[in-house]
């Protein structure tokens, strides 16, 4: 936790024990809303965290680039940890599945946007939504 907590000081914050409860539980869910984060804190043996504190300890984490989020749909944003940004998601309209794909299939379409338009696109932050396989016709 000791480079956790250097990064942190880069952004002028410290490792607070609230914090590294609430990265411990994203490590645990691996993707999880404001929420699932609140609910799965007290699996950790601790107390439960005020919501309001859950939320300001993902803006903070968030802040120092130590956790990313994703909208996976038009309700609360998922978390997960910086390190577990590798992937973009996929979510099916028909059955709500959601599956991964590795980051490296969104290449082609970002540089395609940054040759046509310029547009630096952040393709770990989006979510695509379709139909999965099992519920294409």
């Amino acid at each position: 936790m000791d480079e956790l907590g250097e990064r942190l000081r880069a952004h002028g914050m410290r490792l607070t024990a609230q914090r590294e409860r609430v990265l411990r539980a994203l490590g645990r869910l691996g993707h999880a809303t404001p929420e699932q984060v609140i609910d799965g804190l007290p699996a950790d043996g601790g107390p439960a965290l005020p919501p309001s504190t859950v939320y300001r300890c993902l803006e903070a984490l968030q802040e120092s680039g130590l956790v990313t989020h994703t909208h996976l749909d038009h309700r609360a944003p998922s978390y997960q940890l910086a390190t577990h940004d590798d992937h973009i998601h996929l979510v099916c309209r028909a059955c709500g599945s959601v599956s991964q794909v590795p980051l490296a299939l969104a290449g082609p379409f970002a540089r395609s946007l940054a040759e046509a338009t310029g547009f630096a696109a952040d393709v770990t932050h989006m979510a695509v939504h379709g139909r999965c396989a099992s519920c294409t016709p």
